[in-house]
């Protein structure tokens, strides 16, 4: 497992991330509503790799609908459909609340069981894709475990960043790619425990000074480290599903 705080080189020169909007980004994609979910839709409709994108607590935030376009278009070589449901129905969290709240707005077990359904309302819609990978973010990253773990996943690779509730026993039944990319935040520990036990291929990162947020809601991108951070952590995501994917 890589601990870093310092830039370190990447070798897959076919990602190039437009340059990261700090404020006032502007969605490239659109929303439509999908299995009876608001649903926001990024990249081109004919790729035929899809990305469920499973964000934090917090919603639609710009952070993560931006993260949600660099992953559609910014690999030249591998393009994706990437689809983000409301999985709250329109009642995030509050990010006020971070610091307070108790538990989050959708029980992690119950939203994973409705995830093969969405997939499959989306595949009758888009039925190009063929094949599917998964990437959750905080509270998502949970889910992510749940789905990745399941014998019959639909999944052939996945994603968790700074994941909430990070359960090492979660990494015993996951036996397709998996890249985790932890902050500070996250009990090193149980971190370490959780790649010990993944089964297949794995990419296990602890990005030293960031904060449990810092790829989604909570980035805040006026802070040249983190906006640099932001974008190795979606550099690094790229790279990975372009291998496995």
């Amino acid at each position: 497992m890589a601990e870093v705080q310092g830039q370190h080189g990447h070798s897959a020169a076919c990602c190039s991330i437009p340059p990261i909007v700090a404020k006032g980004y502007q969605e490239k994609g659109r929303y439509e509503t999908i299995g009876g979910l608001k649903t926001y839709v990024t990249g081109p409709k004919d790729a035929t790799k899809a990305l469920l994108y499973i964000f934090d607590i917090f919603g639609y935030f710009p952070q993560s609908v931006q993260g949600a376009d660099i992953l559609a278009t910014s690999d030249k070589d591998n393009k994706y459909q990437v689809f983000m449901p409301d999985w709250f129905e329109g009642k995030p969290a509050d990010i006020s609340w971070y610091e307070t709240f108790s538990k989050p707005p959708a029980h992690p077990p119950q939203t994973a069981s409705k995830v093969p359904s969405f997939l499959k309302e989306v595949e009758k819609a888009n039925p190009s894709i063929k094949t599917w990978g998964v990437i959750g973010f905080c509270w998502g990253g949970k889910i992510v475990s749940l789905t990745a773990s399941v014998a019959n996943t639909p999944f052939k690779a996945a994603a968790e960043c700074h994941p909430a509730m990070v359960d090492p026993s979660d990494a015993e039944g996951i036996k397709i790619p998996l890249c985790m990319l932890a902050s500070k935040d996250e009990p090193k520990e149980d971190v370490e425990k959780f790649e010990k036990n993944l089964k297949g291929e794995k990419h296990v990162e602890i990005f030293a000074d960031q904060i449990h947020g810092w790829m989604a809601a909570r980035a805040d991108l006026e802070d040249g480290r983190v906006k640099e951070e932001y974008e190795r952590g979606y550099r690094t995501l790229l790279e990975f599903f372009a291998k496995y994917l």
